[in-house]
């Protein structure tokens, strides 16, 4: 029997088995990561290799190890040149620095060893442990169970391009679905639905491979912020009053105003704008209503009928639904065991993250007690080290 299982090996669940290692609340033989993928980060690194991110959008004090400044020491001792290591005034790590800096702590805490690739079928609570069955029919048990699962499984699709797919066959794709062919090997030119960071990033790729092939698709002005909530929310001046909310719907709200969706760094912006000045990408203004395939080409009109654009492949850009993860299991483990949740279907948790006996939640289910951040990597942070100072 384990001491610690927990369900979800992304940035979310390496965080939490490094502060547990680190911490000293479990040796790597009391740990059981389960994931579908076949090693730690497999998903992060596939999303973010797909649109070439150069860099991330956290500063460097935002890492999967303990110690605030692991990644800044880490960074300068690895990088022959520090400044290509890190990005401007937040000094924002490359991704490739990031990675290396991730995999180096995976090895030291011997990730790997507890390692379990699977997907949970079912979890229930009995004689003080939990049970989880995955879908293979293999059981682990452990005392305390950690869920670490986000939304990246919940690709948003448009009405519209969903019935272009099933309907016409024709060559749209969600860019971070998981088995996207290769772009060399898609009708050209490209279309890219969408006006955040991740459109951007991939927008600035292919007009460098392709271009003049590519257009970016986008239905309001593009919005310049540093970080994708305001970095108060990083500390006691948002999260006390949030703390103070009462009501779960009015702690949504907040949520929800605060984050600022689809928008991008000044820097990704300037890199775009160089792009359009060289005449390797446009930029488009427009919602798709609806969409037709003439002439082995995608037709994408506007709610008046007007044609928008004609393309030969669709890329969407449009993130993931926010609804809860993992409903398959999770809900009937909620109605079994009782566990409170607000009227989004989101957990309703302690401060100390936990949601029932032996039972916590970090990321995305953690977010009506974190706030805005709880999906990033500070959020992970913030929740791991919430949780070991509970135990």
């Amino acid at each position: 029997m384990y001491k610690w299982i927990v369900v979800g090996g992304g940035i979310q669940g390496i965080t939490m088995a490094s502060f547990l290692r680190k911490q000293q609340k479990a040796s790597i033989d009391e740990i059981a990561i389960i994931d579908p993928h076949d090693e730690p980060l497999k998903n992060w690194k596939r999303c973010t290799n797909r649109i070439s991110m150069p860099y991330l959008r956290s500063p460097v004090v935002h890492h999967l190890d303990v110690h605030p400044l692991s990644l800044q020491i880490f960074g300068k001792n690895k990088a022959a040149n520090e400044t290509a290591a890190f990005y401007g005034r937040f000094k924002r790590p490359s991704l490739a620095m990031f990675n290396e800096h991730c995999d180096e702590l995976i090895t030291d805490l011997e990730l790997k060893k507890g390692w379990v690739q699977g997907r949970v079928y079912s979890a229930e609570r009995s004689e003080n442990k939990w049970k989880v069955e995955l879908q293979d029919g293999r059981e682990l048990e452990g005392e305390n169970l950690i869920l670490a699962i986000g939304i990246s499984e919940q690709p948003v699709w448009p009405d519209w391009s969903k019935l272009l797919k099933k309907e016409a066959n024709a060559s749209v794709y969600h860019i971070f679905e998981s088995d996207l062919p290769k772009f060399e090997g898609m009708p050209r030119p490209f279309t890219i639905i969408g006006g955040g960071i991740t459109s951007v990033h991939l927008a600035t790729k292919l007009s460098s491979m392709y271009p003049g092939e590519v257009a970016l698709l986008k239905r309001h002005p593009f919005r310049l912020h540093d970080f994708d909530s305001d970095p108060a929310w990083l500390g006691p001046k948002n999260q006390l009053s949030f703390s103070k909310l009462s009501c779960y719907q009015k702690r949504r709200e907040k949520i929800k105003q605060a984050r600022h969706k689809g928008s991008l760094p000044r820097d990704v912006y300037m890199k775009l704008r160089r792009s359009i000045r060289n005449d390797e990408l446009l930029t488009k203004d427009g919602q798709v209503q609806h969409a037709l395939v003439k002439n082995k080409e995608v037709h994408l009109y506007d709610e008046q009928d007007q044609l928008i654009h004609q393309t030969g492949t669709v890329l969407l850009a449009t993130g993931f639904q926010p609804s809860l993860p993992g409903k398959q299991w999770l809900m009937p483990m909620i109605k079994k065991h009782d566990l409170p949740c607000a009227e989004c279907g989101y957990p309703v948790v302690s401060k100390s993250l936990q949601w029932g006996p032996g039972l916590y939640v970090i990321g995305a289910l953690a977010e009506l007690e974190m706030g805005p951040i709880a999906r990033n990597i500070s959020g992970a942070r913030q929740a791991a080290e919430r949780i070991v100072s509970s135990l």
